[in-house]
């Protein structure tokens, strides 16, 4: 799934601009999120992968924190 189905245009572009990007290209931010979108989706299915290997449920911060090592 593409990243705009979940992350919204205008707080990225907000972000871009507070971080000192005053002019972007709408297709720049577009990419921007398709990339935050992809990466969410890789980073939920490991950490995914973690919590059902512990024999549980609910994902958890240690997960995530776990799956972004491992990113």
């Amino acid at each position: 799934m593409a990243g705009s189905d979940y992350i919204s245009w205008s707080p990225i572009r907000r972000l871009m601009k507070h971080n000192g990007a005053l002019i972007v290209a709408r297709d720049a931010v577009n990419e921007l999120v398709d990339w935050l979108g992809s990466s969410a989706e890789k980073l939920t299915k490991t950490a995914l992968t973690l919590t059902k290997h512990s024999k549980r449920k609910k994902i958890t911060r240690n997960d995530i924190l776990l799956a972004i090592k491992y990113f």
